[in-house]
């Protein structure tokens, strides 16, 4: 009874206001983008410049009730159920190879009625939970090489091996890796095994993606990393017109609207490459109120996990910002020529209902572990 009032009590402490305020206003810059970016190809193949902006609205009305649901429950719930939360993610990601639906190439959509989503933008919140509840659970035993890194590593292969080779999603991959490594870090596991083991590890990961067998566009992309305007007409094309789209720019823009780039230059100028449509048309200092403003919300999602009164709550807040960290560097990253190509999405801001969904509803997760911090914008 008393934990329950005591759970009671801190889900009705204030919200965290610096991190809401933030995130709308993100949110409402990114459906402005969106609205930009998206109306040539909208009204070239509906007729009507609004339809996808339309649908991203929606998706955002939807975000924002499940957002503020989320956060009015106690984060601990995903913690006691953080095995069952696990499986049911493995499952949707099998069902995949099933009975998925395939787009741009790519077979990693489930399609249920009116939905379609990507499991594994589930997955890799899934997967924030199981890895902060088990290292909690295990946390006396991660100092050890075999408790405290081998075995997590171990868990992880399935989830690994079916985004990654059945569904052939490197950057879902390269996300939930990198994810699995901060958790393991912050809860106590030794820098030392990740530089001995770790490090060789990755290498020989990705040079056997790289260099097997029908992946050779991946190493066409790396090649072209070095060098776009090579083949300025093939696998450099969509870096070379980013590029020219963020140049164009120049410090103010060439105005809200204006962009020339998205008009065939950029292909899915509302998707992966948002970011150079939103740099030519807001300039250096639209780009950098963006970036200001992400930079707030790492902020205050890490202050967040500091000021969580438990580990699982610290790891959870800590996971689902670094989450959103590592997608806006890797698509900035992306967008700039700054790393070879791969396709990931700027949240808040890259068109795709579910994924929008999907985002808010990781920041009420954030925001129920805020209302548990003793004062909630210190």
């Amino acid at each position: 009874m008393a934990k329950k009032k005591k759970s009671e009590l801190i889900l009705k402490k204030p919200l965290d206001f610096t991190l809401l305020i933030t995130v709308f206003m993100l949110l409402g810059l990114g459906i402005i983008t969106v609205l930009s970016a998206s109306s040539p190809k909208a009204l070239a193949e509906t007729g009507n410049s609004y339809s996808y902006v339309k649908r991203q609205i929606f998706s955002a009305i939807i975000g924002i009730a499940a957002m503020f649901a989320i956060s009015k429950v106690d984060y601990k719930i995903w913690q006691r159920n953080y095995k069952v939360i696990f499986a049911i993610c493995l499952g949707l990601l099998l069902l995949v190879p099933i009975m998925g639906a395939s787009s741009g190439g790519a077979k990693r959509w489930l399609v249920l009625g009116p939905i379609s989503f990507q499991p594994s933008e589930v997955a890799k919140v899934g997967v924030i939970i199981y890895y902060s509840a088990w290292l909690t659970k295990n946390r006396e035993k991660l100092k050890s090489i075999k408790e405290g890194f081998f075995l997590p590593l171990v868990i992880l292969i399935p989830a690994i091996f079916i985004i990654l080779i059945l569904q052939n999603h490197f950057s879902a991959t390269l996300v939930i890796c990198m994810l699995v490594a901060i958790l393991m870090i912050l809860s106590g596991c030794k820098i030392k095994y990740f530089i001995v083991f770790g490090i060789p590890i990755a290498v020989i990961g990705v040079a056997a993606l790289l260099f097997k067998s029908g992946q050779g566009f991946r190493m066409n992309r790396v090649l072209t990393f070095f060098d776009p305007w090579q083949d300025i007409s093939g696998d450099g094309w969509q870096v070379v017109q980013s590029l020219y789209a963020i140049g164009s720019g120049g410090l103010f823009g060439v105005g809200l609207g204006d962009s020339t780039q998205k008009y065939s230059y950029i292909p899915e100028p509302h998707n992966d490459f948002i970011f150079a449509v939103l740099a030519e048309e807001l300039g250096f200092i639209g780009c950098t109120i963006v970036i200001v403003l992400f930079a707030i919300l790492i902020w205050r999602g890490i202050t967040i996990a500091m000021k969580s009164p438990d580990m699982f709550g610290s790891l959870l807040a800590a996971g689902i910002t670094s989450m959103i960290a590592i997608q806006v560097l890797i698509n900035i990253a992306v967008v700039t020529a700054s790393m070879p190509v791969t396709g990931m999405a700027l949240p808040f801001f890259s068109y795709g209902g579910t994924a929008l969904i999907i985002i808010l509803s990781s920041v009420g997760i954030l925001l129920s572990v805020s209302r548990s911090t003793n004062n909630s914008n210190s």
